[in-house]
């Protein structure tokens, strides 16, 4: 028996540390949360001949596969790799797991292959900002929700990346019957009103939900063929000063989300604690202390934002401060 194993190498070979000594359990990561029936099937064999037949599904979109012994490990890092390979997650070497101690699973609700409200495929993108990013032992959480409705809850993470709609209105087959406007006064922000018969969106309150587009029986109203996204920082749980994500940028696209997440590995490497606990620090921590200004500039190096870009500009975080008590 493996009586000696350090656990910090655990930790970052997916694996937890457990209340129970000398079991583990098996962290499997599921980017944007779609997930192949072969894969299931693996992960039950692997709980059935390993663990203690149990798995736990996590807040994450991810599998915990408990009961584990950690002597077993190197076996069930080759049993896995079926898995890592079809799910197409980024790994260091073949055959030895993967690392998942700092960064989490990108993380996405079901978006447009199902639901008709969502603007985009979440899964698609999460898969290419997990491309980008892993692997990774730096702390970032990263969700993507396709809608206002934010199934997701990305305003409780690092980066909350929203779809939204930027419709377009052909006043030519408006009929004025007004289906819009009671939709997104009922149904949404009331960011539509009437004038001289003509349909006036107000562009500061309309959030890009789309509701005007799916109730319009005429087609007067229609989603623009570009892909925009409502960027929100700094979101956290936690002990200390949880908070919700404010809004950043507003009808921003892929890549320079994407961007601004990689500059953001770049900032947290030049500022986290030298002595942050297991060398992790939560972003938001470092944007409090170094102040918002300075996280701007890294975030946007090089990053060339859509015209219709709106930023705002200065961010201030409310929520519980426990530091002030």
């Amino acid at each position: 028996m493996i009586r000696d194993l350090n656990t910090r190498k655990v930790m970052k070979n997916a694996y937890r540390i457990t209340k129970h000594k000398y079991k583990t359990a098996l962290r499997v990561r599921v980017p944007g949360g779609l997930i192949d029936p072969e894969s299931l099937i693996s992960i039950s064999e692997i709980a059935k001949e390993y663990g203690d037949g149990q798995i736990h599904i996590t807040t994450r979109q991810g599998f915990e596969i408990l009961g584990i012994d950690m002597e077993d490990m190197p076996e069930v890092n080759k049993k896995i790799q079926i898995v890592i390979e079809k799910l197409n997650i980024n790994q260091s070497e073949k055959d030895n797991g993967y690392p998942a101690a700092g960064t989490r699973n990108v993380s996405a609700c079901i978006g447009n292959k199902v639901c008709p409200k969502a603007q985009y495929n979440t899964t698609e993108f999460a898969k290419k900002i997990e491309k980008n990013i892993f692997p990774n032992d730096l702390h970032f959480k990263v969700a993507l929700t396709g809608c206002p409705n934010d199934c997701i809850k990305a305003r409780m993470h690092d980066f909350g990346i929203i779809g939204t709609c930027l419709p377009e209105y052909d006043k030519d087959r408006c009929v004025t019957c007004l289906a819009c406007v009671k939709k997104c006064k009922k149904y949404s922000v009331g960011a539509l009103r009437v004038e001289n018969n003509k349909i006036i969106r107000n562009e500061e309150k309309c959030i890009g939900c789309g509701e005007c587009v799916l109730n319009c029986p005429m087609s007067a109203w229609t989603r623009s063929p570009k892909k925009y996204y409502k960027l929100m920082i700094m979101g956290r749980t936690g002990k200390k000063n949880p908070r919700m994500a404010e809004d950043w940028l507003r009808w921003v696209d892929e890549e320079s989300i994407i961007k601004i997440i990689v500059n953001t590995y770049d900032y947290v490497k030049e500022y986290i604690l030298k002595d942050a606990p297991n060398g992790k620090e939560h972003i938001g921590y470092i944007v409090d202390r170094t102040g918002f200004a300075e996280f701007r500039k890294w975030a946007l190096k090089d990053v060339n934002l859509p015209k219709e870009t709106v930023e705002n500009p200065n961010i201030y975080w409310s929520g519980v401060h426990y530091d002030r008590f």
